[in-house]
């Protein structure tokens, strides 16, 4: 009885190595596919979800497969990260082995553009742009939007240092008289995520006690500084965009499409 139990134990580690090992070299396949037609500079990160591997894989139903890939655009200085989550993958078990299927039905997907702080600092020609959410009470409306304190979806506090501003330091105690910080709007029209800077913020807050007062006559030219359009084309597999916000001080943009045929190699292309 003891060699029997021991017997079926090896027998059951064998299988799960076995399903591993089919899954690792799956996940491979499709991470090929993709770079190779979405012409990426590295291999994408590719997971596929689900245990038993091989049971999904004769079923030819994936339950859930993870991408993510770091691209490049000419609008966006360094990489920025895309990712998407795939809900009920279907291709069969050859086709993917071997590297050939290019349209896949799927019943869900979830895409997501992310571009990092230092990528937001090399758009806006800003080196140490931070993003923070906007305190619902501490603003005081100073050039700006209203000084209300309310917040609402996609309100935003842009601070960074101006090469060559002539902002003088605050009775704040700024240390850096360069150093400013801005109130803006991030939101979603259409195919495009806007960041508008409206007006100029004050706080106490311990991270933007540095920033300075802006002279009146440069805050139009510092408003603009902080104001840029960026194009969603990235967002994987051509979804649409749903949603933008901000995290970390990351600017997130999401999509998602139910019952769709996507396209290997539109990764990455619009």
């Amino acid at each position: 009885m003891r060699k029997l139990i021991i017997g079926l134990l090896c027998l059951a580690g064998l299988a799960v190595v076995v399903d591993f090992g089919a899954a690792a070299y799956s996940e491979y396949r499709v991470s090929r596919t993709l770079r190779e037609g979405a012409d990426l500079s590295a291999d994408p990160e590719v997971t596929i979800h689900g245990f038993p591997f091989l049971g999904q894989a004769i079923d030819g139903r994936y339950q859930n497969m993870v991408i993510r890939a770091a691209v490049v655009r000419p609008d966006i200085p360094g990489e920025i990260s895309v990712d998407a989550t795939l809900t009920g993958v279907r291709v069969s078990m050859s086709d993917l082995a071997d590297g050939n299927v290019r349209k896949v039905p799927v019943e869900k997907v979830q895409a997501a553009m992310r571009i990092e702080p230092v990528e937001l600092g090399r758009l806006f020609n800003i080196p140490d742009l931070q993003v923070h959410s906007r305190p619902a009470d501490k603003s005081d409306g100073t050039g700006g939007s209203g000084g209300t304190g309310m917040t609402t979806e996609g309100a935003l506090v842009l601070t960074g240092t101006l090469p060559g501003s002539t902002a003088q330091p605050g009775k704040s105690g700024a240390q850096n008289g360069d150093k400013v910080a801005v109130q803006a709007e991030l939101t979603l029209d259409g195919d495009q995520v806007k960041i508008v800077a409206t007006g100029f913020y004050r706080s106490s807050d311990t991270d933007l006690t540095t920033t300075a007062v802006v002279p009146e006559a440069d805050r139009p030219a510092v408003l603009a500084r902080f104001t840029r359009t960026i194009d969603t084309k990235d967002l994987p597999f051509g979804v649409r965009p749903t949603k933008v916000f901000a995290l970390g001080g990351q600017i997130l943009v999401e999509g998602k499409g139910e019952n769709v045929t996507i396209d290997l190699d539109r990764l990455q292309r619009p």
